[in-house]
């Protein structure tokens, strides 16, 4: 199960780091060694600032989706989460990050799906305390430790 801890960071605007031309995965372009612009991850991955939460992931639930244990995940609480989003829910007094399934609405649940094979779906009903948090928007994610 992966588990959530949720951080607060402060939004500053002055950390700008400089951006590379498109990486492509395959051969160098010699043409491209200089770089284009910057990034600032407040402008460029925060959308709604007041709304927006860092997480750091601790699990394995999300694998398959690349979402890993230590990754930093940023939640926006001002999106409207529809079928298919990866979403942090507060099930019956947990934080979770799952895929919303909404396919069985009409049956009276919906279902919580993990990105791992080891794990089941979680069935929510009107019986769980159960609140959609935000929506994963993005994850950070470190390679080298």
């Amino acid at each position: 199960m992966s588990k959530i801890k949720l951080l607060r960071g402060e939004f500053d605007s002055r950390l700008k780091l400089q951006l590379a031309p498109g990486i492509k995965a395959g051969f160098p372009s010699p043409a491209e060694d200089y770089l284009h612009d910057s990034l600032d991850f407040n402008r460029d991955l925060i959308k709604n600032p007041e709304a927006t939460f860092y997480a750091r992931i601790s699990g394995d639930s999300m694998v398959e989706a690349g979402i890993c244990d230590g990754d930093i995940a940023v939640i926006d609480r001002s999106l409207q989460a529809n079928d298919g989003d990866v979403i942090v829910a507060y099930v019956n007094e947990e934080f979770t990050m799952k895929y919303l399934d909404t396919t069985h609405l009409a049956e009276g649940y919906i279902e919580l799906r993990p990105a791992n094979a080891a794990y089941s779906p979680i069935r929510i009903d009107n019986l769980d305390d159960f609140r959609i948090w935000g929506v994963v928007v993005w994850t950070i994610k470190q390679w080298k430790r």
